[in-house]
């Protein structure tokens, strides 16, 4: 492998996990992730990245976002952001992907990324809720539909990323 196949596919997986850690934040990142797949697809001249996978991609990437914006209609909790809240949420996520990363390898380390990048967001957010008061505290069920609806969106960014990479590696 030359040094420039290196590190387009480190870019590439560098990308997928800016893609999870934006899906987090709510931000658009299962399209930074469909993007970034197909952009790999094109280089690669559709070898390893067939164009049903793309469309299948694609769909997950809409119905993700689409989930998003049903879940602040229905009045799911957006946590603001913060310094407390970035850093919380990127350290979480280097100790959750350090933590699953021996017992899950590859899946571990995605995965990982998600669920300690989730679990910063939440502690900071109750941190937050807890200095409230009670006429300005965000209720039980926000606070469900905003962990419901970030654990749904993360899992399908998580299948995107499962998906395209056993293409890539099989």
């Amino acid at each position: 492998m030359s040094f420039s196949e290196t590190f387009g596919l480190t870019v590439f997986i560098l990308v997928l996990f800016a893609g999870i850690y934006l899906s987090m934040l709510s931000l658009p990142g299962t399209v930074i992730i469909f993007i970034d797949v197909l952009i790999y697809a094109v280089v690669s001249d559709f070898d390893s990245i067939s164009f049903q996978i793309i469309f299948l991609l694609l769909l997950f990437s809409v119905i993700a976002e689409g989930f998003e914006i049903l879940s602040g209609m229905v009045g799911a909790l957006r946590p603001l952001f913060s310094k407390q809240l970035f850093w919380a949420s990127s350290l979480g996520a280097f100790a959750g992907a350090f933590t699953l990363t021996p017992l899950l390898w590859g899946l571990g380390t995605f995965g990982g990324f998600f669920l300690g990048c989730l679990g910063g967001i939440l502690i900071v957010e109750l941190i937050r809720q807890v200095k409230l008061q009670v006429p300005f505290k965000a209720s039980n069920r926000a606070m469900f539909a905003m962990i419901g609806a970030k654990a749904i969106k993360g899992c399908l960014a998580l299948m995107m990323i499962v998906l395209s990479l056993s293409n890539i590696y099989s």
